[in-house]
């Protein structure tokens, strides 16, 4: 799903974020992480019923991941699980308006990373309860402790995981870039809202190819 990064809204709106100095560049380090943000089979496949076909996502995803892979930059996936206790049960306020994600269980099929991605040992992975991959988890911690001056983000929805995962690592202090081909969502015009909205506040939504040679120049 590609979607210009300008012009979405008219000339009007454009000029409207202009006026509010919304949209300048994001510095880019030297020290990129890659995170890959639920990219499972209950995302991508659309045989789930939380997925969708997301094969032209996940390859581009997997183009960052083989970059990282040959300078020695990190990759981080994340994954939602929830324990039967959490899936079957009330105290996760985020399951009583999206029910549908209760099928997300531990050890199920759905919470799979996609079989066309590689996963090594030395991948960290983050296993979260909610739409942010920061939220309750050590994610910043994570980030801070491998050095990472950028953070290059991809994964799945762009409107829900992508978009909280990019606004949480901005305020957590991150330079945060949005991969706009490695990112999927179920339908088209939430996609296009979230990377307009991202573009203009949060963070830099570039090409696939702006990606891959950030992370192949990685020190």
């Amino acid at each position: 799903m590609n979607a210009p990064e300008n012009g979405l809204h008219g000339a009007e709106t454009d000029q409207t974020y202009a006026r509010a100095g919304f949209g300048a560049a994001v510095p880019r380090g030297t020290a990129p992480v890659l995170v890959v943000v639920d990219l499972t089979r209950g995302f991508t496949e659309p045989e789930f019923p939380s997925g969708a076909d997301l094969s032209a996502e996940v390859e581009a995803a997997g183009a960052l991941v083989r970059a990282a892979r040959e300078s020695g930059a990190p990759v981080v996936y994340t994954a939602i699980s929830y324990t039967p206790a959490e899936a079957d049960g009330d105290a996760i306020a985020w399951l009583r308006k999206a029910p549908g994600m209760r099928g997300l269980r531990d050890g199920s099929a759905e919470v799979a990373l996609d079989p066309r991605l590689e996963r090594h040992d030395t991948d960290q992975l983050i296993v979260k309860k909610g739409a942010s991959a920061f939220h309750g988890t050590g994610l910043a911690a994570l980030l801070t402790g491998l050095g990472a001056d950028t953070v290059l983000i991809c994964g799945a929805t762009t409107s829900g995981c992508v978009r909280a995962t990019a606004v949480d690592a901005v305020q957590s202090g991150f330079n945060t870039l949005v991969v706009r081909e490695a990112c999927g969502d179920r339908a088209r015009g939430p996609h296009d809202a979230a990377l307009f909205d991202l573009q203009a506040k949060y963070a830099d939504v570039i090409g696939l190819s702006e990606g891959v040679a950030l992370l192949a120049k990685a020190r």
